[in-house]
C-alpha cells in the first residue's frame, strides 16, 4: 500500500494537470488535423495528425514537466535525450501498435456512431485509445526514466 501511495503522489497530480494542458493543445490538434482537414479518407491520416499534435504536446510537456512536476534541475543533453526516447516508445506503443489494433477490431465489427463512416469512427476511436495508451506509458516514463529523481547511491 506504501509503494501505491508513492506512485500516486503529487507528482502524480501534477502531471494529471499538466496533461489535461497537453491533451487540449495535443489531441485538439489531432482532432482538428484528422476532421477539419479530412484527413480521414487517407491511410496516413491518423499517423500524421497524432504525430503533430504529440511533437507539439510533447515539447509543452517537456517543459512543464521538468520544471513544475517533477523539479528536475539535471542540465544538459541528457535528460532531453531521455525525454525524447521515452515520448518516442510511447508513441511507437500507442499509435504504431494499440491505435491500429483498434482501429482494425472497430473496422471488422462495422462499429460507428454520431452518424460517422465506419472509417471516421474507426480513425476517431483508435486516436482515443491511442492517446489513454499514450498517458499511461509517459508518466511511468517520466517519472522513472526521463526525470527519475537522483538518490545518493545514483551519484
Amino acid at each position: 500500500m506504501h509503494k501505491l501511495r508513492q506512485f500516486f503522489d503529487i507528482k502524480f497530480l501534477k502531471f494529471i494537470l499538466v496533461g489535461i494542458l497537453n491533451t487540449l493543445v495535443g489531441m485538439g490538434l489531432q482532432f482538428v488535423f484528422f476532421n477539419l482537414f479530412g484527413w480521414e479518407q487517407y491511410d496516413w491520416g491518423v499517423i500524421t495528425a497524432s504525430l503533430i499534435g504529440n511533437i507539439i504536446g510533447s515539447v509543452l510537456s517537456y517543459f512543464l514537466n521538468k520544471y513544475f512536476t517533477f523539479k528536475n534541475k539535471e542540465k544538459g543533453w541528457k535528460p532531453v535525450l531521455r525525454f525524447a526516447l521515452n515520448i518516442v516508445a510511447c508513441y511507437v506503443i500507442a499509435y504504431v501498435v494499440v491505435a491500429p489494433l483498434v482501429s482494425l477490431v472497430s473496422s471488422a465489427n462495422h462499429w460507428s456512431m454520431f452518424g460517422w463512416s465506419e472509417e471516421k469512427f474507426a480513425g476517431n476511436l483508435s486516436l482515443a485509445v491511442g492517446a489513454c495508451t499514450f498517458v499511461a506509458c509517459n508518466y511511468t516514463g517520466q517519472r522513472f526514466f526521463a526525470f527519475r529523481e537522483k538518490h545518493k547511491a545514483d551519484t
